[in-house]
């Protein structure tokens, strides 16, 4: 059984690709072949389906920085549940909002599901209405 840090490490390092220079060697080593994500948005629920999303999301804002800031382990199930939130300046369209050119706070909870040193599953729901300010 991996201890609550060894899982909630993997999950920060998962929250870390969310910025606007995405490490995608961290993410194909982080993520399992088979990864399934519960919450696809309409994309494919593969880990090809979570990049593409990744990419838009830092093509929508390419100076994203994202923190954690509340994570939950429970290691009998392996997942991990965290609250993040990233700001960033919307330059393109994204989830309904934009482009604003304005700073945008976007908030989100995950839940992660880690099989040895890999993401196996996700789910998310995020939250981008009614936090901007101005340029």
């Amino acid at each position: 059984m991996q201890s609550p840090e060894d899982l909630e490490a993997i999950a920060k390092r998962w929250v870390s690709l969310w910025s606007g220079t995405v490490d995608w060697a961290l993410f194909d080593a982080i993520h399992d072949d088979d990864f399934h994500d519960e919450s696809s948005a309409g994309r494919p629920a593969t880990k090809e389906g979570f990049a593409a999303g990744l990419r838009a999301f830092v093509a929508a804002f390419p100076d994203v920085t994202t923190t954690v800031e509340d994570l939950v382990v429970d290691t009998r199930t392996r997942k991990v549940a965290v609250r993040w939130k990233a700001v960033g300046t919307n330059g393109t369209a994204y989830l309904g909002v934009g482009p604003t050119g304005r700073r945008t706070t976007i908030t989100g909870i995950e839940i992660v599901e880690i099989r040895g040193e890999r993401v196996v599953r996700r789910w998310g729901e995020w939250d981008i209405t009614g936090h901007t300010t101005a340029p």
